[in-house]
């Protein structure tokens, strides 16, 4: 997606500083030069990771104060093992498969681990998990490289909920790490078309950065919104994603952060997407910069593999296939016998024999680069873990710096050399996110007529609901698929994928 630059077009900017809190060193400033032949060039970069007076990956008071986590939480049974065996864990089905099983789970991701852990422990169930991939975690799956950093193989991971049940249950696998996600993203200003560095979700800072305005009161920013944002004829509703921006942000900010970057993002421009895409975009009137606003955000002090390991990878109950294919051992007729299969994985593809058309889904593509040399004058690549680039002018929708989260391995910060990764949105590769339009959605729902008529078969989790799910609805969603089990003998969602909050 994203129009590339012609020519030799440039621009530089300085930008924000990483903190005004008193005390703080301040990141050097840096000038960036932008052109089509090369895309990002680092003058001088940041000498320490994004943080405030409360800490590294903290907002500023009084906005991380909301944060309930505000020290170390939850248990980590393997501690601070670093040699460590998974006895359940094997790659290929050739050895130590039992000859039946209560129940078979198709994807070692959120969901399936959850309920694969949940029936074990609570009920004593047998289950073999089978994963096509060579690890364990699904997307979560992060991993320690050769240069020392802690690194996400699909893409930046942040937890964040507002379901007391789901931290409660997470704390049983890990140990969790306050941090307050925030975003910067490289917008024009309106004046005079020069980049910047602001705030996504835009705040009061945002908006006088962009627009040359003086707000400085939450009660003068909403009467800004008020003013700008645009309303359906007739009192409708939004028939799209593009009137249902206009309604929350107005056409200024629409079309300098939120138009192309879902170009970008779905290949779609808002009007060709559900209004349910951008009728959840956030309309900060005050200076909180947090990307979320959950109770609970945090991150796992030994990185996310961990707590899949925690949970599924020493139960004597469970047994975790990687490298195996579900279908070609259908197709084999080499599955063990058991009496219920949940299968986590896309719908349309437990249906490809029927030869029905395919559900659209985005996938991303990440071009990773580590810097060995960051200069004299500092470590880091850039200010933030996360800065987009909603500009049509670049092609790529934003760059990914791990090295700034807080549960790096200790003395990571200290040291030269840093990873990053930018990312671009593809139809192609790993299925991440559902296409939200009438024509998948009216497909997704003959799927599901399907699906409602498997005898034995519980379909389970984002790629089988054909829904997005933020991993704390993710793990909510196995959750109530054993409550349901509990209550009825049934291995079946308590709630359509709908009324989960996620569009």
């Amino acid at each position: 997606g994203g129009t590339p630059l012609k020519g030799d077009i440039k621009f530089s900017f300085q930008p924000q500083l990483v903190s005004s809190a008193a005390g703080l060193p301040k990141a050097p400033r840096r000038a960036i030069t932008h052109t089509s032949r090369d895309p990002l060039v680092i003058l001088s970069m940041p000498q320490g990771p994004f943080r405030t007076i409360a800490g590294v990956g903290r907002a500023e008071h009084p906005w991380c104060d909301a944060n309930a986590v505000q020290d170390i939480e939850g248990v980590d049974e393997l501690g601070t093992a670093v040699d460590y065996t998974l006895k359940s864990i094997e790659h290929g089905i050739e050895n130590n498969v039992r000859d039946r099983y209560d129940v078979i789970i198709v994807g070692a991701g959120l969901s399936g681990c959850t309920i694969a852990e949940r029936l074990s422990r609570e009920l004593g169930k047998t289950c073999l998990v089978l994963e096509r991939r060579a690890h364990i975690g699904g997307n979560c799956y992060d991993y320690v490289t050769e240069h020392g950093i802690r690194a996400s193989k699909y893409g930046a991971h942040l937890f964040h909920t507002k379901h007391p049940r789901v931290w409660e249950y997470v704390k049983r696998f890990s140990e969790w790490i306050p941090f307050d996600h925030r975003v910067r993203g490289v917008v024009a200003r309106e004046a005079d078309n020069e980049k910047t560095l602001v705030a996504i979700p835009p705040t009061m800072d945002t908006v006088n950065a962009l627009f040359g305005t003086n707000i400085k009161t939450e009660e003068e920013l909403e009467a800004w919104y008020a003013s700008e944002r645009i309303f359906p004829a007739n009192g409708a509703d939004p028939a799209n994603g593009e009137e249902a921006a206009l309604t929350r942000v107005g056409p200024r900010l629409y079309e300098a952060i939120f138009k192309h970057y879902t170009k970008k993002q779905w290949d779609k421009y808002p009007e060709e997407l559900d209004a349910s895409v951008l009728m959840r975009l956030p309309c900060r009137t005050s200076t909180d910069d947090r990307y979320f606003n959950d109770p609970w955000q945090a991150l796992p002090k030994r990185g996310y593999t961990r707590i899949f390991e925690n949970m599924i990878g020493n139960d004597t109950n469970v047994d975790v296939r990687l490298e195996t294919d579900f279908f070609e051992m259908k197709r084999l007729g080499t599955l063990p016998k058991h009496d219920l299969l949940v299968y986590t994985g896309q719908i349309d593809t437990y249906y490809a024999a029927l030869g029905m058309p395919k559900l659209e889904y985005r996938s991303l593509r990440f071009e990773e680069e580590y810097i060995e040399d960051t200069g004299d004058d500092g470590l880091f690549f850039q200010e933030a873990m996360v800065v987009n680039y909603p500009g049509a002018d670049v092609p790529f929708t934003r760059i990914v710096e791990y090295k700034h989260v807080p549960n790096q391995p200790e003395g990571r910060h200290e040291r030269p050399g840093t990873l990053i990764a930018r990312e671009y949105s593809s139809a192609e590769g790993e299925p991440y996110y559902p296409v939200p339009n009438p024509e998948n959605r009216a497909l997704y729902e003959r799927y599901a007529e399907l699906a409602a008529k498997e005898d034995g078969v519980a379909f389970v989790g984002r790629l089988a609901s054909y829904k997005y799910f933020n991993m704390d609805e993710a793990i909510l969603n196995a959750l109530e698929v054993f409550d349901n089990f509990m209550e009825t003998g049934v291995l079946d969602p308590k709630r359509a994928p709908a009324e989960f909050g996620t569009a």
